[in-house]
């Protein structure tokens, strides 16, 4: 049998729920386990909870519940979270497991009989928030955590131990990571391994004197196996090793290792290495280690972040309520964002605005627009079908070319790269449609010139369907079904060119991204003024004079300043068998980034008029707010060209 890809996350405190950090590295994961299973590997996806730490037990207490039933009912917060965000994890490990305690104890025992871990005494300073002991003059002089996240008073203790004989594995430690570049990524987070190993490495104390939570020290009634030693071993508990002491060469080693870059040097790239070494066990085989989301310059936090930002669920639900669009659909927006403007060498700043930003321009103007408008033509021209199965070879080559290169960055867990290589897809279907203007071509009654140029927008979403599923799965699913296709999700297909034969038919557009309006400010208290008295309209109509004006859904394609005034924008619109240049007095209540891809309400049988230098051949309608612009748009999407009755 072929190896099984074995990944992991950390497994996480359950003293508080999750937030957008916690979030970022489970998203991750799932996201590189779609990805493998795309390829047709077998994945195994390990995520779960660490809830044998002295502070879980005060937080249980804090709460006022038994210790147990508190880790069972965070353990079930968390399992909802993921289960929301759509992570497909294959085990859920929780270290108050009985195999998890007997596989601890086992390793704790078998080091013991090697030597590897000796009893001692231990008299130092301890971080009861980090769970972690620390020593140096800095300590002595400050006695805060040199934790810098963290900065709390130290607790002075002095205790039997029992430590881990780490110091004996730095030089084995430091020439296995020198001579395997790719065992820690990225780059910056191996240099920093290797300086801290250089620093000198010091035996680990692996016990503490805590009789009531945890795993027992086997023959010490009165201590329990360090928190930090504890969790590293799950990830062996998982592949049943504690029952035999023998690792299934199926699923060990593990392939990737995601953690945040804070739990790397300190724990994942020493200890847990360095025991995988004394119990002569073949290392993972990469070590992940990603940076941090960032809140007004701090990493993102239960305890300073606020509830709405911190909350992965609470900002799906207000994206979805904002945008009007289905929850499933949000949460993929979430994860859209969250691996495209992923944290990997540095840190990045997180925000509901990016997030906002990025919806609106990559996933409504961008994604949703293609699909929707290519599906609208096809049906508006084509009846609906396939006319044309074959890509002009230059079209072709791009599909291709991204597609390679969008699975060389994801098999790298460079998703940034990986989602701006997979847009090169939309940008040259985008420019191809500009070239070839199908709803002129359909205008002259050449309908086999529409088929072949929409076929290039029909091909992308196919093949973007399939490349995108890792990462917006929900959505990917919808795309196949307006498609009429079934979800498919192996990356061999979105290889294939021409995936869609003659006369397959298509379902109607439905938007999976509308687009984000912007939000109104909270308007100022009214000045309080007379009554004013109603009078009657001046001017009335006729119901045939009604009738001789004609308004129509056009959708913006394009906007930009206007070259001479500053209080307008110059816009091109379609109005689906033919597009217009409309200027309109809007710059001072929207940008033009706000405009792309929008549906309006237009006066199409207006004459033109030259304003300012630019013709315009039509008005865009909008209602006067207080001399603010509301723009007019359908209650949901039309066909480009509808007529307003």
């Amino acid at each position: 049998m072929s190896k099984t890809f074995y990944i992991t996350t950390p497994i996480y405190y359950v003293n508080d729920k999750p937030h957008v950090g916690t979030g970022l590295t489970t998203l991750i994961a799932d996201a590189v386990s779609r990805f493998q299973r795309a390829q047709g590997k077998t994945v195994f996806f390990l995520t779960g909870t660490d809830e044998n730490a002295p502070k879980v037990a005060a937080a249980a207490q804090k709460a006022g519940k038994d210790p147990q039933a508190f880790v069972d009912e965070m353990a079930s917060v968390f399992e909802r979270y993921w289960q929301t965000l759509n992570i497909r994890y294959d085990i859920f490990m929780r270290t108050t497991r009985t195999d998890h305690k007997r596989a601890v104890q086992r390793v704790f025992q078998q080091l013991l009989a090697k030597g590897d871990v000796y009893a001692g005494e231990y008299e130092g300073w301890y971080c009861i928030s980090c769970e972690t002991f620390w020593t140096g003059a800095k300590v002595e002089e400050e006695r805060l955590c040199l934790n810098a996240e963290c900065r709390k008073p130290l607790e002075h203790r002095k205790e039997h131990s029992y430590f881990l004989r780490l110091s004996a594995y730095a030089d084995r430690l430091r020439d296995y990571i020198q001579a395997n570049p790719s065992f820690i990524e990225p780059e910056t987070r191996r240099n920093e391994v290797l300086s801290f190993i250089a620093e000198g490495l010091q035996d680990v104390a692996i016990s503490r004197l805590e009789a009531n939570w945890g795993t027992p020290v086997p023959g010490e009634d009165n201590m329990v196996i360090y928190v930090w030693f504890d969790a590293l071993i799950n990830y062996l508990t998982a592949t049943g090793w504690g029952e035999n002491g023998v690792a299934d060469p199926i699923l060990w080693p593990p392939d990737l290792q995601l953690m945040g870059k804070d739990i790397l040097p300190r724990f994942h790239a020493t200890i847990w290495p360095a025991t995988l070494m004394a119990l002569e066990l073949p290392l993972p085989k990469q070590l992940f280690g990603h940076g941090w989301w960032l809140f007004k310059g701090e990493k993102i936090s239960k305890s300073k972040t606020p509830g709405g930002l911190a909350d992965p669920l609470l900002i799906v639900r207000e994206l979805s309520a904002d945008a009007q669009c289905e929850e499933r659909f949000a949460v993929d927006a979430l994860r859209y964002y969250m691996l495209r403007e992923m944290p990997t060498q540095s840190d990045t700043n997180f925000s509901v605005e990016a997030l906002e930003a990025r919806y609106n321009a990559d996933l409504a103007n961008d994604l949703g627009n293609l699909l929707h408008r290519t599906l609208s033509m096809t049906h508006r021209y084509l009846e609906g079908q396939v006319t044309n199965a074959e890509l002009e070879p230059e079209i072709a080559a791009v599909f291709q070319k991204a597609v390679r290169e969008t699975a060389a960055a994801f098999h790298e867990t460079q998703f940034p790269a990986g989602l701006q290589t997979a847009w090169e897809i939309i940008r040259a279907v985008n420019h191809y449609y500009d070239s070839r203007a199908p709803w002129n071509l359909a205008k002259q009654g050449d309908l086999a010139g529409v088929g072949q140029t929409l076929y290039a927008g029909l091909e992308a979403s196919r093949i973007l369907s399939i490349i995108l599923s890792p990462v917006m799965p929900s959505v990917c699913e919808a795309i196949a079904g307006q498609l009429n296709l079934p979800y498919e999700t192996r990356w061999s297909e979105a290889e294939k060119l021409n995936g869609l034969p003659v006369g397959h038919a298509l379902n109607q557009p439905t938007p999976v991204f509308p687009r984000l309006q912007p939000k109104a400010e909270a308007p100022a208290a009214p000045e309080k003024k007379p009554p004013q008295e109603v009078k009657p309209m001046d001017e009335m109509i006729s119901i045939d004079e009604f009738k001789k004006i004609k308004i129509r859904v056009a959708r913006v394609t394009a906007a930009e300043p206007h070259p001479n005034a500053n209080k307008l924008l110059k816009l091109t619109v379609s109005l689906g068998d033919e597009t217009r240049t409309i200027v309109a007095g809007i710059a001072e209540s929207h940008t033009p980034d706000q405009l792309v891809g929008r549906q309006v309400l237009i006066l199409a049988n207006l004459q033109p008029a030259t304003l300012r230098g630019v013709v315009s051949e039509g008005m865009l309608l909008a209602a006067d707010i207080d001399g603010k612009a509301i723009l007019l748009s359908p209650e949901t999407e039309v066909p480009d060209g509808t007529g307003v009755r």
